[in-house]
Formats: structure tokens, sequence, C-alpha cells
């Protein structure tokens, strides 16, 4: 630590908005303590977004990079708060001028209990399905293995969702490719798509008798939050919903998706203590309102692979103040948690939103207005700093980190 007075933040997760908010606060004079859960601080881009993203990837890696090697940052890898330390010694016991939640969303909103209950036994969430997806060929991968079958299906809405159902595609026809001794990566096909890929090789979808992954949402195509703007007039809103067919039209076409709209998932079909279906109800949805309203109407689908991408929320932590399966915010526009301890959030955490540009521009806008508070405060003393010093100086000895976060980058570089 410098030489005192100084003010701190402590910043929980070190990803795109974590680290967007250390770089503001840094370049502002604060010194930051930026936390996070894993050895590297990746989040999301390394385990969330499918490895086709490769020059994304790249690029975000870099700019988290950037910001976190200013000489006002102090990286602490490896230290998972409710495991290595506890809420109280966030909030209160190092004394931070102000704490900053950038832990993102990694649980999964689960699906209705009676279908949640196959969870492992045919049904699986997007988050360890994506991560499976990237890390699957790691040496020291030990995570749970898909096997993914022909007539798999999605169930959500979003980006990840489409993600999921290109997954399973890429999987499906690389592996008939394969089988035909023709190689092709998952960043070729994303690039390419399917229908060149097969006609420069004299193949049809037909011919290799592949069905593919098929996607279900519960609204319209017009509906899905594959792009967001805001729509305050009639003309803006058909424009949005137009666009989102669009896109959507494109995945169904260069990847070979089906998709179904205005379903919900109401109950599985089971065999012994296996997953071999979902039972969907139809929905309509009210064109004055956009109410959805249950027909009563049901359908069954016969898959022994369903992968549920409906939503991602924060994971619950003893002491973080919550209500449901949210975050218990005092104020969702700043951020604010607890303005006692003047704990605030930003990112994913704060607004449920898995997508790099939003995560990014909430991070700004919070962190902007955050550390103006936070310097209006009185610096911390000498004492305090030195007690924010020996905890970083632990957590370091603990994860085996030196202080230099460009060597420790370059010895565990990910993945690509």
């Amino acid at each position: 630590m410098q030489t005192p007075p100084n003010h701190v933040i402590g910043i929980l997760g070190g990803a795109v908005s974590g680290s967007e908010a250390a770089s503001i606060a840094a370049e502002r004079g604060a010194l930051v303590v930026v936390i996070d859960q894993n050895e590297r601080p990746y989040g999301k881009i390394e385990d969330g977004l499918p490895r086709w993203h490769t020059a994304l990837r790249q690029k975000e890696y870099g700019k988290i990079d950037e910001n976190l090697s200013h000489p006002n940052v102090r990286f602490v890898p490896a230290t998972k708060l409710g495991r290595d330390f506890d809420w109280a010694t966030l909030t209160e016991g190092l004394g931070f001028s102000a704490v900053v939640l950038a832990n993102g969303a990694w649980c999964d909103r689960p699906m209705p209990a009676a279908i949640d209950a196959f969870n492992g036994r045919g049904l699986a969430y997007q988050n360890p399905f994506v991560y499976w997806f990237n890390h699957q060929l790691d040496a020291d991968y030990q995570g749970p293995r898909f096997e993914i079958p022909d007539g798999a299906i999605v169930v959500g809405g979003g980006l990840a969702s489409i993600d999921c159902v290109k997954i399973i595609n890429f999987v499906l026809y690389g592996n008939a490719l394969r089988a035909r001794g023709i190689d092709v990566d998952a960043e070729t096909m994303e690039h390419e798509g399917l229908p060149k890929i097969l006609a420069d090789h004299g193949l049809t979808k037909d011919a290799l008798g592949i069905r593919g992954a098929t996607l279900y949402y519960r609204r319209r195509a017009e509906d899905m939050p594959l792009v967001s703007a805001d729509a305050d007039n009639a003309s803006r809103a058909a424009k949005l919903e137009a666009t989102r067919v669009k896109l959507l039209t494109k995945v169904l076409d260069k990847y070979l998706v089906t998709f179904q709209g205005l379903a919900s998932p109401v109950a599985p079909i089971v065999d012994g203590d296996h997953l071999v279906g979902v039972r969907f109800e139809k929905n309509r949805q009210d064109a004055e309102s956009a109410k959805l309203i249950a027909t009563g109407e049901h359908f069954d689908v016969a898959t022994t692979l369903v992968i549920s991408s409906i939503g991602s929320i924060p994971e619950l932590i003893p002491g973080v103040p919550a209500k449901g399966e949210l975050y218990l915010w005092k104020d969702w526009e700043s951020g604010t948690l607890d303005s006692v301890s003047d704990v605030h959030g930003l990112g994913n955490v704060l607004t449920g939103k898995g997508n790099i540009v939003e995560s990014r521009k909430n991070s700004k806008k919070v962190m902007g207005q955050l550390i103006d508070q936070a310097l209006a405060k009185p610096p911390l003393d000498a004492g305090a700093l030195a007690r924010i010093d020996a905890w970083i100086g632990a957590r370091w000895d603990a994860s085996g980190y030196g202080g230099d976060y460009r060597a420790w980058i370059a010895a565990r570089a990910p993945s690509a």
C-alpha cells in the first residue's frame, strides 16, 4: 500500500465489469483491491463464452489484463467469498472506503421443480454445459461430461440459449463429419455455417440423417432478448421485433436449428430414474398487454438431453442480503446494496444481463458515481492500510501469487 492517507476500494470479481470499475477507481487515484475466486480473472469471458469466439475472447482478455495491471490495483486471486473469507470481513473487517460486487451471475435459474429433480439425469443447465464445451479437452478438467444425443433440446430465449443450440449442433455435425474423415472445428462451423460446409463436401442434412437441436421459448420469436434497445413508441418497437426475428432466422438457417415459440415446460417424461422427454404447455400472448396466457393444451417432446437456459442468477452467499434468488438491492439504478457499509453492485450481478457491452456500460455508470462518493469520505489512515495490506499478503501466500500480475497470467495463460 502507498503512503497514507489514501482511499481503498474493494472489488469482488475481476472480469469485464470488475476490471472496468477497478480501472476507473485507479485512474482517480484510489487504491483498488480486486478479489477473484479463480486464478485467472476472466470469468464468463473464459468460462461462459463458447470457445469459437476466439478473437472476441482474446480482445476481452487484453482489456481485463490492461485494467488489472494498473499500478494502483492489487489483484487477489483464488479467493472466494464464503469459502476463504466471510461477508463481515469484506464489508466491515477490512475497512474499505467502499465495496463493489462485480461477481456476476454464476447460478442457473432453476426449471420447474418436477423437472429440476432430474438435473444430471437427462437435464443439464447452461453454465456447466458451456463450461464443459470450453474445457472438456483440458488435461485437468474434472467437471461433468455430456453425451449429445440427436434431438437434444434447449429451453430458453436469450443469447446464451442460442449458444447452447449451436454447441449441440456443432457436436452432432462435427461427429458425423469426422466419421467420414472430415475434420471441421467449431470456429469454422460458426463462421461458415453448416449448410455451406455440408455443400462443400457434397453432403446434406437429410443425407446425414441429423435432426439437430430445437429451441423452445415461452414467448414469440419477436420477444426474444437477442437484442435490447429503448422502444418507446410503436415504430421502434416494431423495428426491434423485426430485428429479433431476423437474427433468429439467421441462426435457424445457418446452424440448422429448429425453433418452437409460445411453449413452456411443465412436467418431465420419465423412464425409470432418467428424463426421456418434456411435456410443454402451449401459450398465447394477449395482443394488447403482451401477457402470456396458458391455453391448457399440451404436447410432448421426446429427448434424453434437455439444456435449461432460462437465465443466470447470482450465487447466494451467507451474509449477502437477498430476497428469493436475487440480492436485495436497495436501489437498482445506483447499484446500492447497503448504504451503511457503502456496498454497491454493478455488471451482471446487478443487471442480470450476460452481455459484455451492457456489463461494461453499467460498470462505467455505477462506478463513475460511486468513486465520487468514496473519494469524498475521509481517507484511510496508516493502521487501516496496514490491516488491508496484511490480509492481501496472507491471501497471496495462500495462492502462491507473487504480486506481479503479468507474470502470474503468463504462467497460467488460458486455453484458446
